[in-house]
């Protein structure tokens, strides 16, 4: 199922957004076409492709554990003409989706949509309040931004103490200046309702490596660096945790990354420990020499022509010319 022919249902009593997973297919026949009618399009009631305030029943489709999973739809002829624009229909159904999902994370005081910051400079479409006073701001970005552009909202946040977060819309290029701040990366697919991110895959050992002050990067790393092969991997958006630095990854792939750096570090500690055993011998054989006999003197030159022992190379008396040695050589 495409993003774009997902509708998300408005509940005309209760003003919330609907999605169907929250209720059996018994009660939005009920609430929907041929029903009361409470349970409207939430897009055409709020104004997109259609005017605000248009009401659309809707009616549900597919089945569970069928071909094509339960939705809501537009009766037919009553949808905008070429439908709801997918770029709509994901970034509002995410901003909702994200909302409901920090609700549920452990440590949250407050959950709220479309907030201004304190300067009124930036809204984020999902602020939340931890606990411990800190503030997160969820932006759901459904189109490529320019390095400037992200860089100036990503500061504003910084200045005003907001920890920003950010999910791109799937195959959407998002700015790498986001990588180069030392952020994560983070999709969200509605059609799936599954969470992605990059991981940086290891960095080339090369040089003295292990002597970096940053042996993180030689292994699987989260977030990646700005010009790093990167490796997609998915997740529930259920599974992953909210802390006042941001998302947290799953608890299986955070043990994927812990095992990948302690392997590094292994490796650093051999590499280390190599070098040092090699200069603990360079040391020794160096101690040893100052510690050896000093050589025998080279003996005194001989005038040209002077008899010589063939054994020892010393001056030979005359008399011996003819042993051509002496006589304990």
């Amino acid at each position: 199922m495409q993003d774009d022919l997902l509708v998300v249902g408005f509940d005309l009593e209760t003003r919330r957004e609907v999605h169907i997973s929250e209720g059996p297919p018994e009660l939005w026949k009920q609430l929907g076409y041929g029903g009361t009618g409470q349970l409207v399009c939430f897009y055409c009631f709020h104004g997109f492709e259609a005017p605000a305030g248009t009401r659309v029943p809707l009616v549900t489709r597919g089945r569970l554990g069928g071909k094509v999973r339960r939705h809501f739809a537009h009766p037919p002829g009553q949808a905008p003409g070429g439908g709801h624009g997918p770029e709509t229909v994901w970034h509002i159904t995410t901003k909702h989706t994200l909302a409901a999902w920090a609700r549920t994370r452990p440590g949250v005081a407050r959950v709220r949509l479309e907030q201004w910051t304190e300067d009124r400079d930036r809204r984020a479409d999902v602020e939340v309040l931890l606990e411990d006073g800190t503030k997160i701001a969820l932006e759901a970005q459904r189109r490529l931004m320019t390095d400037d552009g992200w860089r100036q909202r990503h500061r504003d946040y910084l200045r005003q103490g907001v920890v920003d977060v950010w999910f791109w819309r799937p195959r959407v290029h998002f700015p790498h200046i986001v990588l180069s701040e030392g952020l994560p990366v983070w999709f969200y697919s509605v059609s799936k309702r599954e969470a992605a991110t990059s991981l940086g895959r290891p960095h080339r050992q090369v040089g003295e490596w292990w002597k970096a002050p940053d042996l993180s990067v030689y292994g699987l790393h989260h977030p990646p660096c700005a010009l790093d092969e990167l490796e997609r991997v998915t997740m529930p958006l259920g599974s992953l945790g909210l802390a006042a630095h941001g998302a947290v990854l799953p608890e299986d792939m955070h043990k994927r990354l812990h095992d990948s750096q302690q392997e590094v570090h292994r490796e650093a500690q051999r590499r280390q420990e190599d070098v040092a055993r090699y200069a603990q011998s360079v040391r020794a054989a160096q101690e040893r020499a100052l510690r050896a006999p000093a050589p025998a003197p080279p003996p005194p030159r001989v005038p040209a022509g002077t008899l010589l022992c063939e054994a020892c190379r010393r001056p030979l008396a005359p008399l011996l010319a003819k042993a051509r040695r002496h006589i304990l050589c």
